[in-house]
């Protein structure tokens, strides 16, 4: 029969992982705000509060009307960084998948070019 207590120290690597991660993770939270704080740096003005890239100011009600623009726009960056990601693994294996994975990637590529060219047309990535 095996001893509990020795079950448990297996999982002590793991806890004094997590234990450490914790630890960094906020030191590197606490650490510039406390520094700031400390040094005088820490001076919110108005320019510092405005909105940013968010395109609606930062200290008012979070359920005001919202641009369906900023959507749009962030799904297109999350469809072709999704292509980047499987772009290069196609890449490296292209000599052993040969002409099906080509026309494969190519199908692929087409509809994410079509799909770019659709909401190019309909003015989804212009800005008044």
């Amino acid at each position: 029969m095996v001893d509990p207590n020795q079950q448990l120290v297996q999982y002590l690597p793991i806890l004094i992982f997590l234990f450490i991660a914790l630890g960094l993770s906020a030191l590197f939270v606490f650490l510039p705000m406390g520094v700031s704080r400390l040094t005088g740096t820490h001076n919110p003005d108005t320019e510092k509060n405005s909105e940013y890239e968010c395109g609606f100011p930062a200290f008012e009600d979070p359920r005001s009307p919202f641009d369906i623009r900023f959507y749009l726009v962030a799904i297109s960056f999350i469809i072709f960084d999704l292509e980047a990601a499987f772009l290069f693994p196609w890449a490296v294996s292209l000599e052993q998948t040969g002409w099906q994975g080509w026309v494969g990637m190519m199908v692929f590529l087409g509809i994410l070019a079509i799909g770019l060219a659709y909401e190019w047309k309909k003015g989804a990535l212009d800005w008044e």
